[in-house]
């Protein structure tokens, strides 16, 4: 007599939504969710305890049966808002690009400038350049010939009191040029740890390159490897530092306003 083959069994995907109780089958570690990126979900028990965990196939149980956490998808509400927040415009095509432009110190800053205002900058005709840091910057600026209908804004990393970007920026003088900034060391910084799944971003020595630090200090082989994870977890403003957010905007209210 033929048995019947066995149906297999589905795993069903569960959204990581935040306060979600799941448990972690190979640890035990039992918590709510309090982050989620496109490759590892945080749980936090109730001592406060956080522990980061792969989104693998089949990893997690919920109320004792296995399931496979996802991230959440993004919810829309009421019209539709571009990933810098703005009201997204439907079917559009891109504006010729206009004489003004953004700079930003590398390609990483372009790359997140661009996940959450592509749209907008579209819309408006900007492009965004990377400039390979601000040494050479009063050059490029004298080069480049800013104006009333040629605007430049320009996106600097450790804007503080004292630091070398901040004195590079001072020197700065013409009217049709604005430089603003973030006081992080580096554009990954300003990506919020919890959108990445860390606790914090490491403490790296003084003398060392920054994000080789921040490789090692998290177990990573390599930057390009850290440097995906941390773009792939950017899908709105909402993941990057109020600081950040706000300079972009102010750069791109600045080039984009009527000459005067």
């Amino acid at each position: 007599m033929l048995s019947t083959p066995r149906a297999r069994r589905v795993i069903p995907e569960v959204p990581a939504e935040t306060d979600l109780v799941a448990e972690d089958s190979d640890s035990g570690f039992c918590g709510a969710v309090v982050a989620c990126t496109s490759t590892a979900v945080t749980l936090e028990d109730r001592r406060g305890r956080r522990r980061m965990f792969p989104l693998e196939p089949a990893r997690f149980l919920i109320d004792g049966k296995p399931v496979t956490l996802v991230r959440p998808a993004a919810v829309a509400a009421g019209p539709a808002l571009s990933a810098s927040g703005s009201r997204a415009v439907a079917g559009l095509r891109a504006r010729t690009a206009r004489a003004a432009r953004i700079w930003v110190e590398g390609i990483h800053d372009a790359a997140l400038v661009e996940r959450v205002w592509g749209h907008d900058l579209r819309v408006e005709g900007i492009v965004v350049e990377p400039i390979d840091g601000l040494d050479n910057l009063p050059a490029a600026v004298a080069e480049f010939g800013p104006g009333p209908e040629r605007r430049l804004g320009v996106l600097a990393d450790h804007l503080v009191p004292g630091s070398k970007e901040t004195r590079i920026a001072a020197g700065i003088t013409s009217p049709h040029v604005l430089v603003t900034g973030h006081p992080f060391i580096d554009i990954w910084a300003a990506v919020r740890p919890e959108s990445v799944g860390i606790r914090a971003w490491p403490t790296v020595p003084r003398g060392t390159d920054w994000k080789t630090g921040v490789c090692a200090a998290l177990g990573i082989s390599d930057t390009g490897t850290m440097w995906g994870r941390v773009n792939g977890a950017v899908r709105d403003y909402r993941d990057l530092a109020t600081p950040v957010v706000t300079a972009v905007e102010r750069l791109i209210d600045f080039v984009t306003a009527p000459p005067r």
